[in-house]
């Protein structure tokens, strides 16, 4: 954008401007902001800057004429102390924001486990299905525990780093999702372990289709499609085989491709003839399936792939479920890079529960480390997000910066 070199003595309330220090040089809370008070003019002025960058197009007014005479800056006791306030804020969000990257940090490690606990499960499950069966047991009571005892609850946009263990992202990030529709629906923890079990155990079938349909990144011929269709039989066929194999996990197994209009696989079944558990898990599955498709021209953005199932696929889902979907994950949900209003760009790394329409903002800032970045808290800032932009789109200097991922993973913490 393009930015006008302006004294000091010419700001006013209104200007958008970007201050010529470091993050962490001055009290503000960003660099570049709009200014909205004469107790800002008067403390820019205070931190003995002479120049400013001034851009237009952000701003609300004109700059004062050139050539005013000179304000002196007051150095009274007041200005000190606003400047001490302002200091003390911003410090207290450093702090925050040093806690919030370490939940962030432990809350990968747990799904970095959790991954490794459901790779050990599907390793499992053709040679010793019990032990399969046990284990995936244990970590869905681990999840669930940790999902039912808090209700600030954070879904966290996840770093995964291996692309080609689809099954076992897949199984969890579509477990971690319905999880959260099954929450908000008002689910016991014992509904939420029966719904979770189904989820990471719904496309186990799959272990028996060729990689290279699996994997294939053009579009399937129809017998590739129909063999990849035999899945769902698949599964049940495993899961009629191990003992003690939930049914409720059996039935979702079988119908988790059904659409509620009929148009669904493998018996075309319609409306409530569907499995409960079963719809919830069918639009998690849609929407982690939109996202991660191998076809690379088909896959979406996770922002374009909820708008897709509002705008075209309503009459295919449960609408409850696909609202609750929607509500939880936010207008633009984690992983999405978005313009805010002050023009600056962003990637969305988290949405609270308790304030859904205000999801954290990790903010691209040349002049500050990636590592340091500030991440902003929507609910507490006049910023608001104005537009998703596709990663493709991004210069390649912020691409690297805000490291959009091209695997989107999901897992949660509460808020401790």
């Amino acid at each position: 954008m393009a930015t006008i070199k302006l004294t000091v003595d010419r700001i006013q309330p209104g200007l958008h401007i970007r201050l010529p220090l470091k993050w962490n040089e001055h009290p503000f809370l960003l660099n570049s902001f709009k200014i909205k008070d004469q107790e800002q003019v008067e403390m820019i002025r205070h931190l003995g800057v002479k120049f400013v960058y001034f851009n237009s197009e952000q701003s609300e007014v004109s700059p004062l004429p050139a050539n005013q005479p000179q304000v002196e800056v007051k150095k009274d006791d007041t200005l000190e102390l606003e400047a001490q306030k302002l200091w003390q804020e911003k410090q207290k969000r450093i702090e925050k924001l040093s806690a919030y990257r370490r939940r962030v940090i432990q809350c990968e490690k747990e799904f970095e486990r959790s991954l490794a606990r459901m790779r050990s499960v599907m390793t499992k499950i053709r040679n010793r299905p019990a032990a399969a069966v046990d284990e995936a047991k244990q970590l869905i009571d681990d999840i669930v525990e940790k999902l039912m005892c808090d209700d600030n609850v954070t879904l966290h946009l996840m770093n995964g780093k291996n692309e080609f263990e689809d099954i076992y992202f897949h199984s969890l990030n579509v477990a971690v999702i319905a999880m959260m529709i099954g929450r908000a629906k008002g689910y016991s923890a014992e509904q939420l372990k029966a719904l979770s079990f189904a989820a990471l155990f719904h496309d186990m079938g799959k272990i028996k289709i060729p990689t290279a349909i699996l994997r294939k990144q053009l579009p399937l011929t129809e017998p590739e499609s129909n063999y990849l269709k035999l899945h769902t039989k698949y599964g049940l066929d495993m899961a009629n085989q191990i003992d003690d194999f939930p049914e409720s996990a059996k039935r979702v197994i079988a119908q988790h491709h059904e659409m509620r209009d009929g148009s669904g696989y493998p018996k075309g079944l319609k409306g409530d003839d569907i499995d409960e558990l079963a719809q919830v898990i069918i639009v998690a599955n849609a929407f982690d399936n939109l996202c991660h498709t191998p076809v690379p021209s088909e896959q979406k953005i996770p922002y374009t792939a909820l708008s897709h199932l509002y705008k075209n696929c309503k009459h295919l889902y449960k609408e409850e479920n696909l609202n609750i979907l929607i509500k939880f994950m936010g207008v633009f949900p984690p992983g999405t890079v978005v313009q805010l209003s002050n023009n600056m760009v962003g990637l969305v790394i988290s949405v609270n529960a308790s304030h859904l329409l205000f999801p954290n903002v990790l903010v691209y800032d040349p002049s500050v480390p990636r590592t340091q970045a500030p991440i902003i808290d929507l609910a507490s800032k006049d910023l608001k997000i104005v537009n998703a932009i596709h990663p493709s789109k991004l210069p390649e200097k912020i691409r690297e910066y805000l490291n959009p991922r091209s695997r989107i993973s999901y897992f949660f913490d509460s808020d401790e």
